[in-house]
């Protein structure tokens, strides 16, 4: 097991390293520079001093003397400085991380609330009419683009009926620490968490009922049943563990689906998050925080697979051997 999960750290490393040449190259192709949004937001600066500045930057070097020097600094710590806000990228990235981190997180734990109950109802009661509505909301959930599905929440519970907050993360007047900060959190988290998870649904639900529809036509399950065992046990105790299992194995791929669509669901609610961030920097050529933050996606990503291939080799050893 120890050795099958360091072959698969070393494997992270050259998918890194391609990682950052592809996110460099990308960001090195597009019009502009750093610069080019601060001079497009002050016409009066002048051009000359813009030019000091790039030279003094290393913007005009090759790419490949700035990604060595991106890397390099990368590797120590130094994030660089975002161009538009004047401070820190580790500082801005930091600020914005734990409300991402917060909102996946209550996405996945809604997601799993939703889809293991259904899936284990289609799968226990195939062909049923509650089989077919919970396969109908499959096929919907999957169809419907993310960002339409937001929108319709939005304007739905948001603005029509007014039981959430349509932006932000907390009430600002609210004293921060208190019972009733964290209340705010919750209730500007609520929405924004429950449209990505009843989209991010379908893989789970139709994994699980398909594994227990075939675990039910098992061996081990005939025997249990040809034993007398009662009807609840055979499920609880054989089709439901054994089936369950696989699908712990794609908690990684949740993560990773939940982490791209957490860019979409930020943006239209305007939660303070690093997927506003992102496409905020994006807009503005803030290329230090774009290149860092696509870094750490991939990143996260990569660990996402990571962590789904070790559970698998954990349910399943056999993936294991070479």
């Amino acid at each position: 097991m120890l050795k099958f999960i360091v072959r698969r750290l070393l494997i992270m490393i050259p998918q890194l390293i391609l990682l950052s040449i592809i996110i460099f190259l990308l960001a090195k192709s597009m019009p502009g520079d750093a610069l080019t949004g601060q001079m497009a937001a002050n016409p009066n600066l002048d051009p000359q001093a813009f030019e000091e500045l790039r030279e003094k930057l290393g913007l005009n070097d090759p790419w490949y003397e700035q990604y060595v020097r991106w890397v390099g600094n990368l590797i120590q710590g130094d994030l660089g400085i975002s161009y538009i806000h004047s401070v820190k990228t580790s500082e801005l990235i930091g600020n914005r991380m734990a409300n991402t981190f917060l909102l996946g997180l209550l996405t996945l734990i809604l997601t799993y609330l939703i889809a293991v109950p259904l899936g284990i109802i289609a799968g226990r009661y195939p062909n049923s009419w509650m089989d077919k509505l919970i396969v109908g909301y499959n096929f919907v959930s999957y169809a419907i683009p993310l960002f339409v599905f937001a929108l319709l929440m939005l304007f739905l519970f948001g603005y029509t009926l007014d039981w959430v907050p349509t932006g932000g993360s907390v009430d600002v007047q609210v004293e921060s620490g208190t019972f009733d900060w964290y209340l705010s959190k919750l209730h500007h988290l609520i929405l924004p968490a429950l449209s990505g998870a009843l989209l991010s649904t379908v893989g789970t639900i139709q994994y699980l009922r398909s594994e227990i529809i075939d675990t039910k036509l098992k061996d081990f399950v005939k025997t249990a049943r040809a034993k007398g065992t009662s009807e609840r046990k055979v499920y609880t105790r054989h089709i439901f563990r054994n089936s369950l299992l696989p699908v712990a194995a794609f908690l990684g791929y949740d993560i990773v689906f939940i982490l791209g669509g957490s860019i979409f669901v930020e943006r239209i609610f305007n939660y303070p998050g690093l997927g506003q961030l992102f496409v905020t920097s994006i807009m503005q050529r803030d290329y230090s925080v774009v290149n860092v933050l696509v870094m750490l996606f991939g990143f996260l990503s990569i660990l996402g697979t990571l962590l789904s291939d070790i559970i698998l080799s954990i349910v399943d050893p056999r993936i294991r051997i070479d």
